[in-house]
């Protein structure tokens, strides 16, 4: 029996959830603060030119002023652009320490920046707040967990809330609609090459924090090295009405000469045996456009999205995709996703290889996705 395509309208036509879930990030993996990033630029372009009312708050802890984040001048200029639509907020310090370091000044920030948290939730003026490093900090003592799982639970109906950080306290993860585990995997018969990271595995997480990597970049390039260039390719994600969108072309038509973005592939799901001519034409036709880019050595960030799940379902074949990872610049970075039921031998090749373990997610419950959180 054929199975219906279901693509980006089809979610577009069902996204009519209100009721905003909870979503935690952790474990040791590499991509928790870049999903948090992520939601944040998807949050933004589902505001930008568009009736949806949305507005973002941006809190992170342990990340106060006396270092410079590469994210920081993207989100500035996002700011700029669009000062209706989100708001960021630092505190604590900007230095790692452990629960034997802890001061007094560390519990005032923290209590600093959760009461600024209670303050955005009571307003209603928000519609996704985001409490990235808020795991950690409750790992280490600096808030009361049973008084912030109070306030979470009393938050407003369609408030979206995104936790993020190593740690989460078992009374977070009860009260959380989304669990998404980070867990870290190591190749250490090839070591991997650095510059090469891969974000695969059933949880929610992946597309998302390549996102978030990409906002990075296009900070680094605004504040540090106008040629570090980013080009986002996207395969098995045709059509239109992803929110991302708006906010990467608003950065674009800002820094031209900064991103790339491009779209390949049906607007359809592509099931397993019922692969289409078209497919593999727009699998092919992505694959050259990044074979090109990285050969070239004119960007420095490169994020191959779906890049995963098109090799899984053999619309591209594995060799010609090594050879090209074998031989990057040194200085090229790129950032591979999408779920496999096969993972492909370039995994190791991979210097950063984060598995996105799925613990809780609201769709098992039948909850739709949301506009501007999950696509």
């Amino acid at each position: 029996m054929t199975r219906t395509g279901i693509g980006i309208n089809t979610a577009q036509a069902r996204s009519g959830r209100i009721v905003g879930q909870i979503h935690v990030y952790d474990g040791a993996g590499k991509g928790k603060s870049q999903a948090a990033l992520g939601v944040v630029l998807r949050s933004i372009g589902l505001g930008i030119g568009s009736p949806w009312q949305t507005r973002v708050l941006l809190l992170r802890f342990l990340k106060g002023p006396g270092r410079t984040y590469d994210e920081d001048a993207a989100i500035e200029a996002l700011q700029r652009g669009f000062p209706h639509l989100i708001d960021q907020v630092r505190t604590g310090r900007a230095e790692f320490f452990g629960p034997e370091q802890v001061t007094r000044f560390d519990h005032l920030e923290a209590q600093r920046g959760w009461d600024i948290v209670k303050g955005a939730i009571a307003s209603g003026l928000y519609s996704v707040i985001v409490l990235d490093e808020l795991n950690p900090v409750l790992d280490l003592g600096l808030l009361a967990i049973d008084q912030v799982t109070h306030v979470l639970k009393e938050k407003p109906e369609q408030l979206e809330v995104i936790a993020t950080g190593r740690g989460a306290p078992q009374p977070l993860l009860d009260i959380a609609d989304l669990h998404s585990e980070m867990k870290p995997y190591y190749h250490p018969v090839t070591q991997g090459i650095e510059g090469i990271e891969v974000y695969t595995g059933e949880g929610k997480g992946k597309s998302t924090s390549a996102l978030g990597k990409a906002l990075q970049a296009i900070g680094k390039g605004i504040s540090q090295d106008q040629s570090h260039r980013v080009l986002i390719l996207q395969w098995l994600k045709g059509g239109t009405g992803y929110t991302e969108d708006a906010a990467i072309a608003a950065l674009q038509q800002s820094y031209p000469n900064l991103v790339d973005h491009q779209r390949c592939g049906r607007d359809a799901i592509v099931w397993r045996g019922q692969q289409q001519e078209l497919d593999y034409v727009e699998a092919e036709r992505g694959w050259e456009i990044a074979r090109a880019a990285i050969t070239s050595g004119l960007y420095k960030t490169i994020i191959l999205d779906e890049l995963n799940p098109t090799v899984d379902l053999e619309l591209l074949p594995e060799e010609p995709i090594i050879q090209t990872f074998l031989r990057k610049p040194r200085d090229t970075e790129i950032i591979i996703t999408g779920r496999c039921k096969n993972p492909p031998a370039y995994f190791d090749l991979a210097s950063i290889h984060s598995e996105m373990i799925c613990h809780k997610h609201y769709a098992e419950k039948g909850v739709d996705l949301k506009r501007g959180v999950d696509f």
